[in-house]
Order: C-alpha cells, then sequence, then structure tokens
C-alpha cells in the first residue's frame, strides 16, 4: 500500500488541502487515464494544460490532485497539493512512487546533439556481451536484458522511465544507460533520478524551434551536468568548444575524451575504411567494424565509461572490436552485382550530415559519385533547412532533396527551405522529388558500378510522419529493394 505523503517526500509543496496519509493507487498525467484512488498531476504542456482536465480527473475518481494552481471549485475528500513546477513534482513522485529504481543500479545518462543512440546503445552492447544483465532508454527502443520495447521519443516521461527502471530492479540489471535529451532536461523528467555518470558528446545546431537560443540549448545540456551527484562521473569530448563548459559547476568526478586534445582518454585513427576502423586508443591498438571520425569518438567514449564503471582494460578492447553498428546508423548495404553502396544514416542536424558526408568523401577514391537523398522535418526548427541543403549539395555529387516527416507541414514548402541553402555553383547538382519512394528510386536508378548512395534523416525509423498520420516506411528496405531489382 502506498501513501500519498510518502511518494511526497522530497517534492517542494507551497499548500496542502486535505489529508496527505491517505493510501494511492496510481500517478498519472494524462487524465483519460485516471481511475479511482489515483494521483493526477497537472503538467502545463505546449499543447495542452492539465489544469484544465482537473473536473474530469476528480469525476473519473481521482483521490489527490497535484497542481501549480487550484481549480475555482474543489471536492470535499479529494486532497490537492500546490507545488511550484509540476513537471519537477511529477519526476520525484514518480521516483518515489516506483522505490526509486535508479539508486539500485548504475544509471549512466548520455547527452549532446549527436551520437546519443550510438553510445548508449554501444554500452548496452558491451555490458550485455561482458555477462551482465542491462538496461537501455534510447530513441531506438527500450530494453530490460534482452526484452525490448518500443519507445517514441528520445527521453520519455519521468512515470515511464521510472516503470521501466524498476522492471530493471527486477530483472537484475546492474546497469543502464540512457539517452538525455534537452527537452527531457528541461521538463524535469531526469529530476529525481540518481546518475552513476553523465555523459557529452558534442553540441551544434538543433532544436532552436524548442529553445529561444543556441545559448539557452547549451545551458540546458550544461544543467544535466550541474545536478550530477559528487559520486558520479562526468565525462566530457574536450574537442567540442562546449565541452570543457559543461564541466564548469559539477561535482562529479571530471574526465575528458578527445581525437585532437590532451584527454584522459584519446583515440587516433591509424586507418579509416569501409569495412571499420584502426584505432591507437590510449597506447593500444584497435580494430573495430565501425566506420568514421565520428564513430571514433564514440567508441573512446565508450572505452572510457566501461573503465569508469570498472570493465578489465583486456574485457573492453576485446569486446569493443565485436561491437556492431546501431539501426540507422551509417547502416550500410552493398548491392551484390554493380557494388553499389547504400548508407542510411539519422543525419538529420547540419553537423551530423556534414560528419557522415566528410567520413564518405574521406573513405571513397572519388572515381564513384556521392548521391545524397535528405530532406527536412517539418515542426521543428526551421533555420537549419538551408544550411542542411548547403551541405548536402556541396559535399556531394548529386543531390535529391525529398520529403522526411513533414508531419503537419506542406512538403514543398520544406524543400523549398532546404533548396535556398544550396550555392549558384551546386545548383546543376539537384534534383526535387517530394515523395520519399521515388526519390530513393530515382537515386537507384541514376546510381552507377560502385557509386554511394547516402540516405539521411530517418535512420531507424520505419514510418513517415505526414498530417498526423503514420505511414509504414522503412528507407533501409526500400533501397535494398530498388537495387537488388537493379541487379537482376
Amino acid at each position: 500500500m502506498i501513501h500519498l505523503k510518502d511518494i511526497l517526500f522530497g517534492v517542494s509543496i507551497q499548500q496542502v488541502i486535505g489529508n496527505t496519509s491517505i493510501a494511492v493507487n496510481n500517478i498519472t498525467f494524462d487524465s483519460r487515464a485516471v481511475s479511482l484512488n489515483d494521483v493526477f498531476i497537472a503538467i502545463r504542456g505546449a499543447k495542452a494544460d492539465g489544469h484544465s482536465f482537473i473536473k474530469k480527473a476528480q469525476d473519473q475518481g481521482a483521490l489527490a490532485i497535484i497542481c501549480e494552481e487550484l481549480p475555482a471549485q474543489q471536492v470535499s475528500g479529494i486532497t490537492y497539493v500546490i507545488v511550484e513546477n509540476t513537471k519537477k513534482a511529477l519526476a520525484i513522485l514518480a521516483a518515489n512512487y516506483y522505490g526509486n529504481p535508479s539508486e539500485n543500479l548504475k544509471l549512466v545518462g548520455v547527452t549532446g546533439t549527436n551520437g546519443k543512440t550510438t553510445i548508449a546503445s554501444l554500452l548496452y552492447q558491451l555490458f550485455t556481451k561482458a555477462g551482465f544483465t542491462v538496461g537501455l532508454i534510447s530513441t531506438v527502443k527500450i530494453c530490460v536484458g534482452d526484452k525490448q520495447y518500443e519507445t517514441k521519443l528520445t527521453t520519455p516521461d519521468s512515470i515511464t522511465i521510472n516503470k521501466y527502471l524498476r522492471e530493471m530492479n527486477e530483472a537484475g540489471a546492474e546497469f543502464c544507460f540512457m539517452e538525455v535529451s534537452s527537452h527531457g532536461i528541461d521538463q524535469h523528467r531526469t529530476s529525481g533520478l540518481k546518475f552513476a555518470g553523465g555523459i557529452f558528446t558534442n553540441l551544434s545546431h538543433d532544436h532552436l524551434d524548442y529553445h529561444n537560443s543556441f545559448a539557452e540549448y547549451r545551458d540546458v545540456k550544461k544543467r544535466f551536468f550541474d545536478e550530477l551527484p559528487k559520486t558520479a562521473f562526468a565525462l566530457t569530448n574536450i574537442d567540442d568548444k562546449n565541452g570543457k563548459l559543461m564541466l564548469q559547476n559539477t561535482k562529479a568526478k571530471q574526465k575528458t575524451y578527445a581525437l585532437k586534445s590532451d584527454a584522459d582518454y584519446r583515440a587516433k585513427i591509424v586507418e579509416n575504411e569501409f569495412s571499420g576502423l584502426l584505432l591507437n586508443l590510449n597506447g593500444n591498438e584497435l580494430w573495430t567494424k565501425l566506420i568514421g571520425n565520428f564513430n571514433a569518438y564514440n567508441i573512446v567514449a565508450i572505452y572510457a565509461t566501461a573503465d569508469l564503471l570498472g570493465l578489465s582494460e583486456i574485457e573492453n578492447l576485446r569486446i569493443i572490436s565485436e561491437l556492431s553498428s546501431v539501426d540507422g546508423r551509417f547502416e550500410y548495404f552493398i548491392s551484390p552485382n554493380k557494388k553499389i553502396t547504400a548508407i542510411v544514416d539519422y543525419a538529420h542536424t547540419p553537423d551530423a550530415l556534414k560528419n557522415v558526408l566528410e567520413t564518405i568523401n574521406t573513405i571513397r577514391t572519388k572515381n564513384e559519385e556521392l548521391i545524397t537523398v535528405v530532406g527536412c522535418g517539418g515542426d521543428r526548427d526551421a533555420t537549419k533547412r538551408p544550411i542542411m541543403g548547403k551541405i548536402a549539395s556541396s559535399l556531394s555529387t548529386k543531390v535529391v532533396f525529398t520529403s522526411d516527416n513533414p508531419r503537419t507541414e506542406d512538403p514543398d514548402k520544406i524543400i523549398e527551405d532546404v533548396e535556398a541553402g544550396v550555392e549558384p555553383q551546386n545548383q546543376k547538382k539537384i534534383i526535387s522529388i517530394t515523395n520519399r519512394k521515388q526519390a530513393i528510386k530515382t537515386a537507384c536508378s541514376i546510381a552507377e558500378e560502385n557509386d554511394i548512395i547516402l540516405i539521411a534523416g530517418k535512420g531507424h525509423e520505419t514510418y513517415q510522419e505526414v498530417n498526423g498520420v503514420r505511414s509504414d516506411f522503412d528507407d533501409m528496405e526500400i533501397v535494398k529493394e530498388f537495387l537488388n531489382q537493379l541487379d537482376k
């Protein structure tokens, strides 16, 4: 039996009307999910204010309401708890409700613009291969040991996070690796969690549709490190100009990694090929199946993290050499006859697209064409669109601009925004085809023997979202289908 006063422990309360010694059933911020004796938390969201649904929650049997302001009419027998910030309160309530599960394992958060999914997923692979029961909370999926669950958000809501962390406790998990997005930090979804470590990857242009400025975006990321406990480690990429800033106010043990700078953990690329990377990693030579400079950063980050979590160096290096790429992250397929290489990557920011294209250009012989299929998502930061257009057209030999997930925007207008960044000398390289499947088909049809096709933006996603409707769409499946047809 759970009592309201117990799950309120640690919440900054301004006023209580009613009894907190009552036994409660469940907690929820969705009024539609409220049932008898539940606690309803009224959250102010971007599209709706939970305070507008307090009456509905009361009508459906809520026993307690957590809110920032009292409803006009209170109901006898219901307890009202007024707090300054219901998002932060929700995170602490959720942690308490599920028994503070983050305290029973080593939880490591990964934040930054690019690389979060790859690093979290590779750490999950690494520690699983080392014989541990491991949890993963990522953009691609949530894992509890070998069980997998679908997810829609990079950083889920606080109730979902704690629910799965509790399941990890019950499964005997010792570690959990979790992506921590700027939205998640800003909305306090990670408040109330005890982290054993935090990793900063890099910072570049993204999410300015949500954050008012790059400085605000940067400072939200920094807040994650500011809040780490002194028992944790803070591992940062100091090749990124914001890397040292992340450590300025942290109480955690400070550690650094890099490819170019002096750091606690340093990698040097010896060979870079489509078959993989040969790295010198803190004096050890290591071959990995992962490809490109950006993956060299990912490898040194996971090597450092595993070392900080106590994995032996021999075991660490051995397993890293066995790791395979993450779905939709530089995932590639080579057609059997024409040897056309198709690469699918989640690159949906200017920096990520630049990294992938520069990696391909470093490896390729320049005798083959590099054909890029790319678009930009709707209802997201529009300022990056022309930058994406400029990068794609300057670093590819041919470009097909197309639709990504237009959501509620006009896909043709999005493509126009992307085209606006193309410099005059690169105009002849581009064509625009709104239908993404047709765009991929066109790229395949103009590709000749040994050419390279990059399909960027959606990566692991198996859907396309148009006007709120998601339809099945898998870039890798589609490009394989077209290339196999051409090979016959």
